[in-house]
């Protein structure tokens, strides 16, 4: 059985529980996990004052949160290893700098999901706010390793300044994904919103929604037509982690522009042909 946290009510004040990890609870009976101190609002309180508490990951090395935690910040940040399931909403800083392990949300998450992550995966089946996979403000490097896969929406700058990794959104995606990226891969399988990849360096975005293709910057050139070999193993591996590829994209070809050349033009920007 997994260590099982049940919020008890929601809260208008944030909830900060990055002191909750898998590697630390293994360890703790049921009543230290009770007592692990968590920061609401400007007062530091117990884990126990908030959330229901039963079971042990000490044999599963899993984590279960119930209940609507979107007033619940910083769920997984950090995290090494094991194993968390959210079976609802999770707020901002889900998975933030996690080195491993893996993440399940269940519902939609709030900004800052995988903030500046370095490995593990983080699965979001519902939607994502901003700044996924993002850099913090002021810092130099976003997501450096892992996958973040969302099944539905996200919001503007999905992977800022992202250094390596793989993001995938399945429904649409804000403005400015892969604002200053790196080096990585984005794909972006619906709509998008306008200037993707400004400021990159190199890595890969992929636009899936032709008839709804931003227009390109004009720091970005077209370069060529045709089906990148190195994609089929990249949608190989999607549907194998469950996350849908449509079958259009499969044997489609791709509109490759190269850029942005105000940052030496080595990455790509992928844009499905319709037909």
């Amino acid at each position: 059985m997994p260590l099982l946290l049940t919020l008890r009510t929601t809260h208008s004040i944030p909830l900060e529980v990055e002191q909750v990890r898998v590697d630390t609870a293994r360890e703790q009976s049921v009543d230290e996990v009770r007592s692990t101190p968590v920061q609401y609002g400007n007062k530091q309180l117990t884990l126990g004052e908030f959330f229901d508490v039963a079971g042990s990951c000490a044999d599963d090395d899993e984590i279960v949160w119930e209940g609507d935690c979107r007033q619940v910040k910083l769920i997984g940040s950090g995290m090494t290893d094991g194993r968390m399931t959210i079976r609802g909403n999770a707020g901002m800083h889900l998975g933030a700098e996690m080195s491993g392990g893996e993440i399940v949300c269940e519902g939609d998450a709030a900004d800052w999901a995988g903030a500046e992550m370095s490995g593990g995966i983080l699965r979001i089946l519902g939607s994502a706010g901003h700044l996924v996979g993002a850099a913090y403000r002021g810092g130099q490097r976003g997501m450096t390793g892992g996958e973040i896969l969302v099944d539905g929406d996200a919001g503007n700058e999905v992977g800022g300044a992202m250094r390596r990794g793989l993001i995938a959104i399945g429904g649409r995606c804000g403005d400015a994904p892969g604002f200053n990226m790196i080096a990585g891969s984005i794909f972006l399988f619906g709509e998008t919103g306008i200037r993707p990849g400004a400021g990159m360096r190199r890595g890969t975005i992929l636009l899936g929604a032709p008839e709804k293709a931003p227009m390109v910057l004009p720091t970005f050139k077209a370069s060529s037509t045709f089906f990148p070999p190195f994609l089929q193993f990249y949608f190989q591996h999607l549907e194998a982690a469950r996350f849908s590829v449509p079958q259009e994209f499969r044997g489609a070809r791709y509109l490759r522009y190269r850029g942005d050349f105000l940052e030496g033009g080595r990455g790509e920007i992928l844009i499905r042909q319709a037909g």
